[in-house]
């Protein structure tokens, strides 16, 4: 019997994880406590900024508010009551992710999450976490690593990371709704500006694609709602420079090293 889909691995995917994709080259004496909690796997470098600022990073024993501190040799962090070191390498997953699964590393009520989809035993000891979100009815891609500053490149608003998404709408998508679109829209939260939206097909106006640079919560799904339609399905085929091509739904593959040098100086 084959196994479930959701543990099958991509077979366009390397048979091992690439071999050497090691941390960044700086020591570790002298790295900014934001960073070492970063480069340790636990959030990214921002978040683990906060984290220390709001007093729940530890180093040799005593509460430490300060994320510009710089490691000493011999230094030890805690979060959460757990030591805390950066990983000897990193690992860059793209996940084609399908629908019914939740992005987070754990659910509380035992659903699917991607994490689950990851049937490797080479991560089994691994922090790793997903870089920004899709909910749990979005489909498309999704990284995973344990790298922080890629995951503060890709998901931190002055580097306006790029995603296309495709729509499929409820109901045609209006000419005069697709420029309203095109021009930007006034959410709740703000305004919402897309890159360029089109038609995914000529003679069909159901489908809707759209490139974005914003990561609010729920934006595509909130602009579509705010004209009045709603979204049947949403996939998201493109992120920072990586596409779907050769990963089917629910498989996964590492990046090449070549892809993980775009990834670090990915410009949109």
């Amino acid at each position: 019997m084959k196994p479930p889909r959701r543990f099958q691995r991509s077979q366009a995917r390397n048979s091992a994880p690439p071999p050497g994709l090691e941390r960044a080259s700086e020591e570790i004496v002298g790295m900014r406590l934001n960073k070492y909690i970063a480069h340790s796997g636990v959030a990214s470098r921002r978040v683990a900024g906060d984290m220390v600022k709001a007093g729940k990073v530890k180093v040799n024993g005593e509460l430490l508010d300060n994320p510009a501190y710089q490691i000493r040799e011999g230094d030890v962090v805690e979060y959460e009551g757990k030591v805390v070191a950066p990983s000897e390498r990193f690992f860059y997953i793209l996940l084609n992710k399908p629908r019914n699964v939740i992005t987070t590393t754990d659910d509380e009520h035992d659903r699917t999450t991607v994490m689950d989809l990851l049937d490797e035993p080479a991560l089994a000891r691994v922090r790793l976490f997903p870089v920004g979100r899709l909910d749990r009815d979005t489909t498309g891609l999704l990284l995973i690593t344990n790298d922080g500053d890629v995951t503060t490149r890709l998901t931190h608003p002055r580097f306006e990371t790029s995603k296309i998404y495709e729509a499929t709408l409820a109901r045609p998508f209006s000419e005069l709704d697709l420029a309203k679109l095109q021009a930007g829209l006034d959410l709740d939260d703000g305004p919402f500006q897309v890159d360029w939206a089109r038609y995914a097909k000529p003679n069909d106006p159901l489908t809707v694609t759209l490139q974005i640079h914003s990561g609010r919560n729920r934006i595509v799904r909130r602009a579509f709602e705010h004209l009045g339609y709603t979204v049947e399905r949403l996939d998201r085929t493109y992120l920072a420079g990586l596409t779907k091509k050769n990963l089917p739904r629910g498989f996964y593959r590492f990046l090449s090293e070549e892809e993980v040098r775009r990834l670090k100086y990915f410009t949109p």
